[in-house]
């Protein structure tokens, strides 16, 4: 009977499912339109006397693949064979025919990620390149995705029976697709930009100021994740006096004399005269050889390790909690080579490896420091300090220390860079009452061979990282200033810090010259502002730019707004941060908003890009705002401090607070379209929030702790963290502090939708991590997801993988955020 009503009622669903697929039809044929040509760049005929189109040889993709980059630059003419060729307008060609190829090219822009297909009319032979990408095509059609952005279309047309007939149509997938295009180059900020625009890898200035050395780096579609690098010797004029070879040279370094250049490459120890640009083989075979340094114009000082043989056993026998690290049997002594003859000597010896601290010729000594421990458990590893005299190889022990950074002479003594509890908690300015988070570096004299110590920054707030030492005995210092990296100068006759004017948020590296006049080399960037290479007379205090990456790689672009927001906490303490807002942002309406934090010991850099491209997300229709919590260095003592023994009590007040009162500032923040996200201990702070409110609509936790005990037990260095971030508390004497603090063991209060993100080989905050907590939320229902990436530590450098992950965050943002699932969809379809 079923049969019957159904034969019955059959030609009626024909003739409805019929309709319904010409309705479809129709809406699809609707939604498809030609560009108008007035908005398509045209240049050609290129090549116009060539015989054979390169589709006809047997070199094409070679052919067109060198072409490419010439018509994706933004210039208005291209020469070929002799001849001047400019880019006009498509609409404007008249000619039926034209001999040897034509370029096309346009800009996309999209609002939000969009699909849809190409189709190419009246071209018979083509190649389409989208952001560079060879497009792949069936029947002249391609099917193309657009993230949120501008996007360059370049068209390669090598065969065309009729320009008349030439058409280019786009028919989106879907009626929520919608680009426009238009001539005008991309303004828009770009992953590939922030990623591959050139920048200072490696620098270094002559101890006379005269000459400098900078290698470059960049990333191409060609090159894909290999580097390109190009290191070059410029005078003071900035011109090139010597390009490298084309390895990569490194640990360059500068003869007093200032006649020669020396340089690892490629096995190989070599020496370049920098005025006859002769260049000579010191040694070879130096395989583990590193930091290297001239004791004399004729003397070099420096490491060399050794590595233990390939262990091809069945087993493994841990003998100490060092063995979990791979490089935990590799030994470096201190060795000192003479480069006339070849001839090295060592300087220690032992089962304890050294580091080469500093090195005083004139009194033929070195500074040297060692691990006190080997293969013992200590949380706070002992590190000896010790005088090497050169002509005897007689060690005298300047102390031991559990908190220690770096040495260095001076003409009072010994500079040395540690926490506040170095020597008995001489450089504690916190009350009896608190631990001191001795990331917080500070400067210290050792005098009198280590017998006495000064403090010489218990009132400096920053937060001493690395130091270098003048010829007068001055240091300048590169430290951690709330969420910049400055340089200062300390003057050691007045125990006073002076503050260098760099116009810099963010120092990278820096290269001093030690003349009567010195002067420090140095790159960075601004929160806002790309990569800068500039020169500082410390004397006068004044910067001059060298190099700038601006003008280069971002004349055209638009950059975010930023703003300064701070707010003051429920006890009483300003709390920084600051707020990215998109281009041309609509204040009328409501925006969705991303928080991000770090929550470690270390504050949120205020770099221009990094891992986490915090211009990018603005770009991309978000209000961005970094906050800086409790805990971190850069903001005195007291309030690093607060980071011991805490994780996340006050670091996850201050970030909700904050977000409280950056509702309140912003109106056109939408309060139900909030994302978090954090990295490492920010991850942590991610999941743990997530137990703590409901104020957010998506956090993303990229390799996050989920389990205090289980990052303490596996992470190579979880027990060291864990010396600072829960000193004195182990699982037998604080087990509340190890479950309690701990967000896998509050899973069931998780309401927000949350993204794990992972480094399948990350031995610093391992897999397991993440995999406690989606194990935990899947059995309890929650929305969760998990993403591991294949080969990645705990920080991903890759350049395929960076955009991956840059693109996995934001698609999985829009889908919660702007309620647009489809970029997700498309990255992570289902199955």
């Amino acid at each position: 009977m079923t049969f019957t009503l159904f034969a019955k009622s059959y030609p009626r669903y024909i003739a409805k499912t019929l309709s319904l697929l010409a309705l479809c039809a129709t809406a699809n044929s609707a939604l498809a339109s030609s560009f108008d040509k007035s908005n398509i760049a045209f240049i050609g005929p290129l090549g116009e006397h060539m015989q054979l189109k390169p589709y006809q040889t047997q070199h094409h993709d070679a052919i067109i693949d060198n072409l490419l980059p010439n018509l994706q630059a933004n210039r208005k003419s291209i020469s070929v064979f002799g001849e001047q060729y400019k880019w006009q307008t498509l609409s404007d060609i008249n000619a039926l025919t034209l001999a040897g190829i034509q370029g096309l090219k346009f800009t996309v822009k999209s609002n939000r990620f969009s699909q849809g297909t190409l189709k190419l009319i009246g071209i018979e032979q083509a190649k389409v390149f989208l952001n560079g990408q060879l497009q792949s095509a069936k029947e002249h059609n391609y099917e193309l995705a657009f993230t949120t952005g501008e996007h360059q279309i370049v068209i390669i047309a090598e065969q065309v029976a009729n320009w008349h007939d030439v058409d280019i149509d786009f028919s989106p997938k879907s009626e929520l697709d919608n680009i426009t295009i238009s001539q005008q180059p991309s303004s828009s900020l770009s992953a590939k930009q922030l990623f591959d625009a050139p920048t200072i890898s490696m620098l270094s200035l002559s101890p006379d100021g005269e000459h400098y050395i900078t290698s470059t780096r960049h990333y191409s579609d060609h090159t894909g994740n290999q580097a390109q690098i190009v290191t070059e010797l410029k005078n003071q004029d900035d011109k090139v006096v010597y390009r490298f070879e084309s390895g990569q040279p490194s640990n360059v370094i500068w003869s007093p004399d200032n006649d020669y250049i020396v340089y690892l490459i490629d096995g190989q120890l070599k020496k370049l005269n920098r005025h006859t640009l002769v260049l000579d083989v010191i040694a070879n075979n130096l395989k583990g050889a590193s930091g290297f340094e001239f004791y004399t114009n004729t003397s070099l000082l420096f490491t060399w390790s050794k590595y233990p043989e390939a262990d091809t056993g069945l087993t493994k026998h841990y003998r100490g909690l060092q063995d979990r690290w791979s490089y935990a049997r590799t030994t470096s002594q201190a060795y000192l080579m003479d480069i006339r003859s070849g001839l090295s000597k060592a300087l220690s010896e032992g089962p304890l490896s050294h580091s080469i601290e500093d090195y005083n010729s004139e009194q033929g000594t070195v500074l040297l420091s060692r691990s006190a421990h080997l293969m013992e458990a200590t949380t706070h590893p002992l590190t000896e300090l010790l005088e090497t005299d050169i002509k005897s190889a007689q060690h005298t022990v300047l102390g031991q220390f559990k908190t220690f950074n770096q040495a260095k002479y001076t003409k009072k003594g010994i500079y040395v860079v540690a926490g506040p509890d170095f020597k008995q908690g001489l450089g504690r300015n916190i009350p009896t009452d608190m631990l001191a988070n001795n990331y917080d570096g500070q400067l210290y004299l050792l005098t009198q061979q280590g017998k006495q110590a000064e403090a010489l920054s218990k009132e400096f707030d920053p937060a001493i990282g690395q130091i270098d030492v003048l010829g007068n005995g001055d240091a300048v210092l590169k430290v951690t200033e709330q969420d910049t990296q400055q340089l200062y100068l300390f003057d050691i006759s007045k125990s006073h810090f002076k503050k260098l004017k760099t116009k810099l948020d963010v120092v990278e590296q820096f290269s001093i010259s030690k003349n009567r006049s010195p002067a420090i080399l140095y790159s960075g960037t601004t929160a806002s502002t790309p990569q800068q290479l500039k020169r500082l007379n410390i004397n006068k205090n004044r910067a001059s730019t060298v190099w700038d990456s601006k003008p280069l790689n971002y004349a055209a672009t638009k950059i975010p707004t930023l703003e300064e927001f701070n707010f003051t906490n429920q006890q009483g303490v300003e709390i920084k941060g600051r707020v990215y807002l998109p281009t041309n942002l609509d204040k009328s309406k409501k925006h969705p908003a991303l928080i991000y934090y770090y929550g470690g010991t270390s504050p949120v850099s205020r770099g221009f890009t990094g891992r986490y491209p915090f211009n990018l997300w603005a770009e991309n229709g978000y209000i961005v705002y970094v906050v800086q919590p409790t805990g971190a260095t850069g903001f005195g003592q007291e309030f690093s401090a607060k980071h011991v023994n805490a994780w996340g009590e006050h670091t996850a007040d201050d970030i909700m607070q904050g977000t409280q009162a950056l509702l309140a500032h912003y109106s056109f923040i939408d309060k139900n379209r909030l994302g978090n996200l954090g990295a490492s201990y920010g991850g942590f702070m991610t999941m743990l929030l997530a137990t703590k409110t409901d104020m957010f609509s998506a956090s993303i936790a990229h390799a996050g702790i989920s389990n205090i005990t289980s990052y303490w037990g596996q992470g190579w260095w979880g027990y060291l963290y864990s010396g600072e971030a829960s000193k004195n508390s182990f699982p037998w004497n604080n087990s509340d502090l190890y479950s309690q603090r701990s967000p896998v063991f509050h899973a069931d209060k998780v309401t927000t939708p949350l993204l794990l993100l992972h480094g399948d080989s990350d031995t610093n905050v391992p897999v397991g991590e993440s995999h406690n907590m989606y194990t935990a939320l899947k059995l309890l229902g929650k929305d969760v997801d998990l993403i591991e990436y294949k080969g990645a530590d705990h920080q991903i450098f890759a350049r395929d993988k960076r955009f991956n992950w840059w693109n996995t965050m934001l698609a999985y943002f829009d889908k919660h955020l702007k309620q647009e699932p489809q970029w997700w969809q498309y990255l992570y379809p289902e199955k």
